[in-house]
């Protein structure tokens, strides 16, 4: 069985922004029928696709239930769809609505306030996967996370302290931004945690060798 370790920058305007997230793909025997994929967790569930077991639900890889285009096709399906998926589906602005049947509270009060909340929660755990993987950087990949998270680390802290001034999840150096359901500004909950865990990401940097102010 071949093995492909992949890696996919948290998009910009998503509670993942700015983190790496590591994925191993195991090609069978008869690929190209679908791949079996292992996502390096770091024993944080920070998205309802992504387990702590490293578990990825997803209809490509018919870990979900799907049909047509959803599922894997061996006569079209790509690695690269499979990537693409990952970054555009899982790792989304609004990954709440990703949990099963949540799809139908979307654009509703109640619904998108959750998804606020949950987008606040993800993103504390993405800081403390930033520090998993500082701290244990996958086989091959550590010079790779090293000088990732040089270049971002003062983007990274400087949205950090956008969020303890308010401004929401996403949307740091926005403070002009209103989400769906009309709220301004994240929670004083998130601060509190968030206040809580920046040194720590301060000092993971530092231990890593990275100034942050580079």
């Amino acid at each position: 069985m071949d093995l492909l370790r992949a890696c996919i920058v948290g998009a910009a305007g998503t509670p993942y922004h700015d983190n790496l997230f590591f994925f191993d793909i195991f090609f069978p025997p008869d690929y190209p029928h679908e791949p079996s994929v292992h996502y390096h967790s770091g024993g944080l569930r920070l998205n309802p696709n992504l387990y702590e077991t490293g578990k990825v639900c997803l209809s490509l890889l018919k870990t979900w239930a799907g049909t047509g285009n959803e599922v894997w096709n061996p006569e079209g399906s790509t690695i690269l769809q499979l990537l693409l998926s990952l970054q555009a589906l899982v790792l989304n602005e609004k990954p709440y609505f990703n949990e099963a049947g949540y799809d139908k509270f979307v654009g509703k009060a109640d619904g998108e306030k959750n998804s606020i909340t949950y987008n606040e929660n993800a993103f504390l755990l993405s800081c403390k996967s930033m520090m998993y993987i500082l701290h244990k950087p996958p086989k091959h990949f550590e010079n790779f996370v090293k000088e990732h998270f040089t270049r971002l680390a003062p983007h990274i802290l400087g949205a950090c302290n956008a969020y303890l001034g308010g401004d929401l999840v996403g949307h740091a150096g926005d403070s002009t931004y209103i989400s769906d359901d009309g709220c301004k500004s994240c929670s004083t909950g998130f601060k509190i945690m968030l206040g809580k865990l920046l040194p720590k990401l301060v000092a993971a940097f530092s231990e890593a060798g990275i100034a942050r102010g580079q």
